[in-house]
């Protein structure tokens, strides 16, 4: 393909991605208000679930072809870029005030979502049909309480009677369209930037190695980038913020969940020291929400600067492979 070609490819697929978020996080708050729960769930559900989409579609695919270590590698990169680059970045964008109630089930849930992943990745070196069956039962346990909550929990309560008045006029069918011609677009622009820049770095004499750590590693997170972006222009915070915190669990309870049924995974050349920087940001982001209760552009500037570190070391440190390196 021409290089001008995929120039015009990565352009179409980033528009797309502009206008997917866009309409997302306004068909996502839309839909929240019209069926009755506040934005942070349907944050945590709906749009965390659309944008999770790719990376489903990746380590499914990758499972089918018994390539379970680029599973493994694929969700455990996203949960870190979530947390280190999306919500960096859109810390800088706005700083991200902290729902209180994530502090009940959402956050202890994301840190042992992925302290579950580290230790049957570690000790385990990957993970079977037995692990991806408890994986879909704990997702399933987390959807039903989570939406217990939205119905039954005071603060939540007091979340959507404040929100009530800010409700745009728009049905929750029309909401609903609209927040699944988003995800769809969301995709398609991610699949279209990644597939251009990818052709692109070929045609450039980029190494397969340097496009496979940067290009598409970000390019499933593509998504989650641009959402979080237009949720913190918009105001929108709790989508924001619930878009990567229940991306982090849909990655780990339903994609590993899935996937090893299909065929086991093994963690392969995922190291101890990749699964501890999920866990680590983790931690991280739990301080950060729990002190001020509010993401700054402070602490913003240090998830990304983390990422960075993080991109900087996988690019140019050598990996003797091993689960323990």
């Amino acid at each position: 393909m021409h290089p001008v070609w995929s120039l015009l490819l990565g352009v179409a697929g980033g528009v797309l991605l502009c206008f997917g978020a866009d309409c997302l996080v306004r068909g996502g708050a839309a839909l929240a208000r019209a069926v009755g729960v506040p934005t942070l769930v349907i944050g945590l559900t709906v749009v965390a679930f659309g944008t999770s989409a790719p990376e489903l579609v990746v380590s499914i695919d990758a499972a089918w072809r018994g390539s379970g270590e680029i599973s493994i590698g694929n969700v455990v990169g996203s949960n870190i870029c979530n947390i280190a680059l999306i919500l960096g970045v859109s810390a800088l964008v706005r700083p991200l005030p902290v729902n209180k109630s994530l502090f009940k089930l959402d956050l202890p849930m994301m840190i042992a979502s992925a302290l579950l992943l580290a230790l049957w990745g570690i000790l385990r070196g990957g993970i079977t049909s037995v692990g991806g069956v408890l994986f879909c039962v704990l997702l399933a346990a987390y959807l039903v309480r989570r939406f217990y909550n939205a119905r039954h929990d005071p603060a939540e309560a007091a979340a959507l009677s404040a929100e009530a008045g800010e409700a745009p006029n728009m049905r929750w069918y029309a909401a609903a369209a609209l927040t699944l011609l988003a995800i769809v677009m969301l995709i398609s622009g991610g699949k279209l930037f990644v597939n251009g820049a990818v052709t692109a770095a070929r045609l450039l004499k980029v190494s397969e190695a340097v496009i496979g750590l940067t290009v598409v590693a970000l390019g499933t997170s593509l998504p989650e980038l641009a959402t979080g972006v237009a949720a913190a222009l918009r105001g929108e915070c709790d989508i924001a913020v619930g878009n990567v915190i229940g991306s982090n669990l849909f990655n780990v309870l339903c994609i590993l969940g899935i996937s090893p049924l299909v065929s086991p995974l093994r963690s392969g050349d995922v190291t101890f020291f990749d699964f501890g920087m999920m866990v680590g940001c983790s931690l991280l982001l739990y301080v950060m929400m729990l002190t001020g209760r509010v993401i700054s552009r402070r602490e913003g500037g240090v998830l990304l600067a983390i990422y960075v570190l993080y991109v900087v070391k996988l690019a140019f440190l050598p990996r003797w492979g091993g689960v323990w390196q």
